[in-house]
């Protein structure tokens, strides 16, 4: 249910209506709550404040169509300018990056603002009585939507400086990264029980190794796996006193009715029914129609290199763009090549419980440079940017072999950068920097 829960969340912060609709609501509320207020109040404003509480129905009726009119005619426009930074991002960008600016709060609140100013007016406007029908005029509610409407006029010049900023290239591929980054500090499967102990893991090997007593479990549904309930997996393998083995990793494509668990009950297992087990286990997942980056560093390490990778193409020719994104993956993987990656097999204490399947840091150098250095064939700023970026992971290894997958990426930028550079002095320059690395690292 948690997950299910969360799932939803996630879907209402990427949408563009939930943040707006609620605005909505709260306008009309208020609108509400003034009217009742100036209906029953004993405070005369007009005699104290006759220029701000002394307008009459028919002012008051035509201030407040006005300030409707034009909020809709704003909330149009916003809407319109929205729609347009997401196809100059898709096109320019990437597709995958379009989830990071419709989850932007700025955007959502602002245009529910306007949407918002323009409910309170109607439901205001509603509530005023001319004189031959038995003379209301809420003079506070009438005031607050003047007042909102000198605030709409802030809030269009800041959506218009925010969109402005968001665009820039700087602005989106930083923001990628530090998402990526705080997702680094929840590596999974941290939370998922204990680690097996290091001289019980050569038997947890040979076990999944074994074909016998394994129960395959199909997946019910088709999409990418977002989200495991480690907390989850553990209470149910430890309540089946049984290994539950996790054959995908976070982010991974899963096709309906691919085994997505396998299970081997313990000889002291209960005896229930094991047609359940799908259902039961499918509830500590999720599976959706794309990636996020909560479980999924990964995620965030393809958006750069979609980014690089865009930018790189013949279209575009966007050099300084993939530099931006090659510098941005150096960061990430030079926090990966300090972190202890979470060991897959998790324990409760005494057995070996569940079995996940999880990247490695060779994978993650592999997806962050591989299809860019391919892609920058004949460009030395792009291939010294890339040698660079491996020289800043390399400076915060915390173990020597990964030491060995860094040399290795670095090989291959050589040999690609003497393959397809022609000019003998743009190799010199990439030779001498890859020279300097390799001593480094000896």
């Amino acid at each position: 249910m948690k997950l299910r829960l969360l799932q939803q969340w996630q879907l209402l912060r990427e949408s563009l209506w939930f943040v707006p609709g609620l605005m909505v609501l709260t306008a009309i509320a208020a609108a509400f709550s003034l009217v009742r207020y100036d209906a029953h109040t004993t405070v005369q404003g007009t005699k104290h404040f006759p220029l701000l509480f002394g307008i009459g129905a028919d002012a008051s009726r035509g201030m407040l169509t006005a300030i409707a009119g034009s909020m809709l005619t704003v909330a149009t426009l916003a809407f319109s300018v929205t729609l347009a930074a997401f196809s100059q991002i898709s096109t320019q960008y990437s597709p995958r990056v379009l989830r990071n600016f419709m989850r932007d709060e700025v955007n959502q609140v602002v245009m529910g603002y306007f949407v918002g100013v323009f409910a309170y007016c109607l439901a205001v406007l509603g509530t005023i009585r001319g004189p031959e029908e038995g003379k209301f005029v809420p003079s506070t509610a009438v005031l607050v939507g003047l007042l909102l409407a000198m605030g709409g006029v802030a809030a269009l010049v800041f959506f218009i400086h925010h969109i402005a900023e968001s665009l820039q290239t700087g602005t989106l591929v930083r923001r990628i990264a530090l998402e990526t980054l705080e997702a680094i500090g929840n590596l999974f499967p941290g939370q998922l029980g204990e680690p097996v102990a290091e001289e019980a893991q050569p038997a947890a090997k040979q076990l999944l190794q074994e074909e016998v007593g394994w129960h395959p479990l199909p997946a019910t549904v088709c999409g990418y796996l977002q989200r495991v309930d480690a907390a989850g997996l553990l209470r149910w393998a430890h309540h089946h006193r049984a290994v539950l083995h996790l054959h995908f990793a976070v982010g991974s494509f899963v096709g309906q009715g691919q085994p997505l668990f396998s299970v081997r009950p313990g000889q002291d297992a209960p005896g229930e029914p094991r047609t359940t087990w799908p259902a039961d286990l499918m509830k500590y997942v999720t599976i959706g129609r794309h990636r996020n980056i909560e479980q999924d560093i990964g995620f965030g390490i393809q958006q750069l290199v979609d980014i690089a990778l865009k930018a790189l193409s013949i279209g575009i020719n966007d050099t300084t763009t993939a530099i931006m994104a090659v510098n941005y993956l150096g960061e990430i993987n030079g926090q990966l090549a300090r972190r202890d990656f979470p060991v897959p097999w998790r324990g409760d204490g005494q057995h070996l419980r569940v079995v996940v399947s999880t990247p490695s840091f060779e994978d993650y150098i592999r997806l962050s440079f591989d299809l860019v250095r391919l892609n920058a064939r004949g460009n030395p700023a792009v291939l010294r940017h890339l040698l660079r970026a491996l020289a800043l992971a390399g400076g915060q290894v915390l173990y020597v072999e990964r030491k060995a997958v860094l040399r290795e990426q670095a090989a291959l930028v050589m040999a690609c950068a003497q393959s397809s550079i022609t000019g003998n002095y743009e190799q010199q320059q990439v030779q001498a920097l890859y020279q300097e690395l390799h001593e480094r690292w000896q």
